[in-house]
């Protein structure tokens, strides 16, 4: 009746200009080349992430020298001469800013050889890694790339994103890096721990305007292991993602199981959990009956469920196989849809 999968096409991952990663270079030494302004940010940003930044240049801008005094975390060495290879070897990352397009193309070529990945201040044909717009709410850092094509526009989505993350959100995320100390206090089974993740995030965006206290981790921690079913959700989506509420979204970002109709977008399914078991629904194979019995058998496992049917028509929505499933008493919720369709069975 159905092909049930965590990973087939529909939820396979779109093409990527870059792979986002978040490298760790505590205590890790990282050669800087250039002494003006654009090697400046990159020497401050570095030696944020705790890395020893060694900075040649024969000269040195303003503020390079009060910056070494006064490092943000990691220690910055201004070494007054021009770089050689040498000094490359043993390197976590090579970052140079050249206005000469030969020398930088020479930095490329040793930083490679010595195995050392590069980057060159706006000239991304040399580059093996690049900076993108970043929001800071450490541990909680939000990167953005437009791979080079659209700067301004990425320091725009910047701004909206600072926009949504106040600054209390590195409290939130500080409290969260050290509650994962305790993993055991937080429930016996993944699904139990992710349970707990979720109340942990729905409670620090309820609260966005303060830092975490003791009373909400005591509160998180008395709530218990889950016990009564979950309802099943229904949600009816047409072609266009945008068209979802908020509700719809957030039904799928919990989903466990989800069973969907062929000709469901991809971006629907893209806001659910990637771990989350899909279900997809052959053609003129499923008839209720079945269809309320397998959504049963997973809704009994205490499983979130979700079902989502493409839209037929503009008529308020009809799901047989949910009021076969209310008669069997099993708890069902209708999601409202853009144009207000649904109910709370």
């Amino acid at each position: 009746m159905s092909n049930a999968s965590s990973g087939d096409a529909t939820s396979r991952i779109g093409p990527l200009a870059n792979l986002p990663v978040f490298y760790k270079l505590g205590g890790k030494r990282v050669v800087l080349v250039g002494g003006g302004e654009p090697a400046l940010w990159k020497a401050e940003l570095l030696s944020a992430t705790g890395a020893r930044v060694e900075v040649f240049a024969e000269a040195f801008a303003d503020g390079f020298h009060d910056l070494a005094q006064t490092p943000p975390s990691g220690e910055i060495v201004l070494v007054p001469k021009r770089w050689h290879p040498d000094d490359l070897k043993s390197a976590a990352l090579a970052v140079g800013a050249f206005s000469n397009e030969t020398e930088a193309g020479a930095f490329a070529a040793a930083a490679r050889a010595a195995g050392v990945p590069v980057n060159v201040v706006d000239r991304p044909a040399f580059c093996d890694f690049q900076f993108g717009a970043i929001v800071n709410r450490s541990p909680l850092i939000v990167g953005i790339s437009t791979d080079g094509a659209a700067p301004v526009f990425g320091q725009a989505v910047r701004s909206l994103i600072e926009g949504l993350l106040p600054e209390s959100f590195k409290l939130w995320a500080a409290a969260a890096r050290d509650l994962r100390r305790e993993g055991g206090r937080f429930g016996d089974t993944p699904g139990e721990k992710r349970r707990f993740w979720q109340r942990f995030a729905e409670l620090a965006l309820r609260n966005a305007d303060r830092g975490p206290r003791e009373s909400d981790f005591t509160q998180l921690s008395e709530y218990g292991v889950e016990t009564e079913a979950h309802p099943v959700i229904f949600i009816e989506v047409g072609q266009d993602a945008d068209d979802l509420t908020l509700g719809a979204v957030r039904q799928l970002r919990s989903a466990d199981e989800i069973f969907f109709d062929v000709g469901i977008p991809a971006a629907i399914l893209d806001f659910a959990r990637r771990e989350a078991r899909r279900h997809e629904l052959n053609e003129g194979e499923t008839d209720a009956q079945s269809l309320a019995h397998e959504i049963s058998r997973s809704a009994a496992n205490n499983a979130r469920v979700v079902r989502l049917r493409l839209r037929a028509c503009k008529s308020p929505s009809i799901f047989p196989e949910g009021d076969i499933l209310r008669s069997a008493g099993v708890a069902v919720r209708i999601i409202p849809t853009a144009d207000g369709h649904g109910d709370n069975g």
